[in-house]
């Protein structure tokens, strides 16, 4: 316990002292919540790392590897990663040539009003609240581990120190210690990985002790549940607001594609690893145990203290820089979306960072009554993925692909895609809930749209090729107005 204190002890006095020094640095709510759209490469290659690896990777994925093998990299990392480098090559350059801080940003400039309200809550209730439970229930794990405090005290412990240290730095302390806690993440899993293999004697053995279903691409469910998945839960990455944030957060548009590709593409060659970690648990551990106490249980068994440390203190940077990450998009969306477009469109920078740092309160807050509340966090996370998934993809390609969406379109199609995706288990159909509501989304989107008119407060472009208002703003007095 000597060696988890300690490295713990370093570790969180490191975070604080950049938190402190960014609460004195940062002045501005540019700066606070989208790091003053001036971040370079180095910094947005390792946040994007950071947050990838995240509770999912460390626990979730080490898990899935133990019970379906290395099937469920194809299923969910793989796919992911995908649709992440899709939205990076694709879309990083005219995004980030818009001047924006949330995705609900580019429907409420494109469409102006309050059509950025729903976006804006899915954004930071239905998605960055219980992946932020997620990542504190899993910060708890460690302190459980590594100080033995119980469940209820470690979830308290975790809500401390993460609200502390992001109400202080925001998102330019976030990225900051995300380039070097990268490293630490990354040191902490490989070590683990080639533990993990001397101790089961090799690839060799491997192979010979491990069921052909395991090793296989499509596992033992087979090519249509590995495809389902991938294409129900994947999708969403391509409006997954925290590679927003750090494509906003660059200082241009070459920074945002090249260091977003080069972070995507090293996060997934290390999401490999917890999937084979746990494929290989299954030559010694039994295989009754719960998946989710499968990484705990591996980095205490096969490492001493002094070397079983740094793995957790990589999985603890990961957790941590997630929980951050969440807190402060859902942050952006109270304070971006909510604030200042619908209730003080006049609202100075002091207004502004009161109400950035009042909503990492409320975000921190209502993780934390769900890290304590929900039993099951994990399914919680998967729905919140396909509902902001059904919702939002087809008005955003919408956006930057097709002039004639209308407002109205794009109200109706979210609104009846929330619907659909929300009520499909009481309908009992044969469909997919993710394609289902995918296919209500379009067709809605489609059809309302050629049969309405643009409103006024639209801006009548295909984003893609043509830039809104926002890309022009150069000062404060312009930001405002291109607000209203």
């Amino acid at each position: 316990m000597g060696w988890y204190l300690a490295y713990m002890v370093i570790y969180f006095i490191f975070m604080f002292s950049m938190g402190f020094y960014y609460f004195f640095k940062v002045k501005t709510y540019d700066d606070y919540l989208i790091g003053g759209w001036n971040m370079g490469y180095w910094s947005i290659v390792g946040t994007i790392i950071s947050t990838w690896c995240g509770a999912a990777v460390f626990i979730g994925w080490v898990g899935m590897g133990f019970t379906v093998g290395i099937s469920g990299f194809f299923k969910f990392a793989l796919p992911g990663i995908g649709f992440c480098l899709l939205l990076i090559l694709l879309f990083a350059a005219p995004l980030r040539r818009q001047k924006l801080y949330t995705l609900a940003d580019l429907f409420g400039e494109r469409f102006g009003g309050k059509s950025g309200i729903i976006p804006s809550v899915l954004s930071a209730f239905i998605y960055s609240v219980p992946t932020l439970a997620l990542q504190i229930v899993g910060m708890s794990t460690i302190f459980k581990i590594g100080l033995g405090l119980e469940a209820k005290w470690g979830i308290a412990l975790s809500f401390v120190l993460i609200l502390g240290f992001t109400i202080l730095g925001g998102l330019p302390a976030t990225i900051i210690t995300d380039a070097i806690q990268s490293i630490i993440v990354i040191v902490g899993i490989v070590i683990l990985f080639i533990t993990s293999i001397v101790y089961a004697g090799g690839f060799g053995e491997i192979a010979n002790n491990t069921a052909p279903e395991y090793l296989s691409v499509v596992g033992p469910f087979g090519i249509g549940e590995v495809l389902l998945y991938a294409l129900s839960v994947a999708p969403f990455y391509l409006v997954w607001q925290s590679t927003w944030q750090r494509i906003f957060a660059s200082k241009s548009e070459k920074v945002a594609k090249r260091a977003g590709a080069t972070g995507f593409v090293i996060a997934g060659a290390i999401s490999v690893l917890p999937f084979t970690i746990g494929l290989i648990a299954r030559q010694y551990v039994p295989l009754d145990m719960d998946p989710d106490l499968l990484f705990s249980y591996v980095t205490a068994e096969l490492l001493t203290p002094a070397i079983g440390g740094i793995v957790l203190i990589g999985l603890l940077a990961a957790l941590m820089t997630g929980s951050t990450s969440f807190i402060l998009q859902g942050s952006s969306n109270l304070t971006r979306d909510l604030y200042q477009r619908l209730m003080r469109k006049d609202a100075n920078q002091k207004q502004l960072m009161l109400s950035s740092r009042l909503s990492v309160i409320i975000i921190s807050v209502l993780g934390l009554i769900v890290a304590y509340l929900l039993t099951d966090i994990v399914t919680a996370y998967q729905w919140a993925l396909r509902l902001s998934a059904t919702v939002l993809i087809f008005p955003f390609l919408a956006i930057m692909f097709w002039r004639r969406v209308t407002k109205i379109g794009v109200l109706t199609s979210m609104f009846l895609a929330l619907i659909a995706t929300s009520i499909w288990p009481f309908l009992d159909l044969q469909i997919d809930h993710t394609v289902f509501g995918f296919l209500v989304s379009l067709i809605s989107l489609i059809i309302v749209s050629l049969i309405t008119k643009h409103d006024d407060t639209e801006q009548i472009k295909a984003v893609f090729w043509e830039d809104l208002a926002s890309a022009n703003i150069t000062n404060d007095t312009d930001f405002k107005e291109g607000a209203s």
